[in-house]
């Protein structure tokens, strides 16, 4: 399941933080954590989950973060933050079934513009993780072009990505030529083959809590603790 170094993360950051015009981005960008060589064990993450308006990070907005900062010894559950925030976009009546957030209560949420700079501070020197990248990268993009003008780009670790490369792996051969399904890849299933708790899905705080384990399990499994980052990034 190795990954070959591809990206130099460093020198994009600095080229990212030399360009941006707000603020906080820019201190976003200085503080980024880019060096991919770092053993994973020495390595400080965050666990990012969005609940959104919808799946389609082109119309559709987030309306709840949740995060969890962690290492491979200790998940930080004191520093955790959760964020109701209004969408640009109204709410779904299926979307509501999904997460559970109301009308009245996004009415009453702040624009994620005002949660800005604690959310960008809380995943500054740190590498994002997160349970299917292209919700997240996408949304928070998108979200912060609308707003300020200027997307986002940053370095991740996909959990449901690396699971998927784990089951690849134990498929062999003969299951890839025949193209056996892997298995499922929810983050609950995912976390099932590991023995973790099962949680209620679709809260983004606990949903980024579940990520987070759920990280700290594949690691124990298919990696070594002197891992370079490299190898996880997606």
């Amino acid at each position: 399941m190795e990954k070959q170094s591809t990206f130099d993360w460093q020198s994009h950051y600095k080229a990212l933080a030399h360009d941006a015009k707000n603020e906080h981005l820019k201190a976003f960008y200085t503080q980024a954590y880019g060096n991919t060589n770092t053993p994973i064990k020495a390595v400080e993450f965050v666990a990012l989950d969005f609940e959104t308006t919808g799946l389609n990070s082109e119309v559709d907005d987030i309306v709840s973060v949740g995060l969890v900062p962690f290492s491979m010894q200790r998940v930080y559950c004191k520093h955790a933050k959760h964020w109701v925030v209004q969408p640009r976009k109204s709410l779904s009546e299926e979307s509501i079934v999904i997460h559970g957030i109301t009308h009245s209560e996004v009415d009453d949420a702040p624009d994620l513009t005002s949660k800005l700079a604690p959310l960008l501070n809380a995943l500054s020197g740190k590498v994002v993780v997160v349970h299917y990248a292209a919700i997240e990268r996408h949304f928070l993009n998108n979200a912060l072009l609308a707003r300020i003008n200027e997307g986002i780009q940053f370095a991740l670790v996909d959990t449901m990505e690396l699971e998927q490369r784990a089951l690849r792996a134990r498929q062999g051969l003969i299951g890839r030529l025949f193209n056996q399904k892997v298995g499922s890849l929810r983050l609950t299933d995912c976390r099932a083959r590991y023995s973790l708790p099962a949680y209620h899905n679709h809260n983004a705080l606990t949903d980024a809590l579940a990520t987070a384990e759920l990280l700290i399990a594949q690691m124990q499994y298919h990696y070594r603790e002197d891992t370079p980052l490299f190898e996880l990034l997606s």
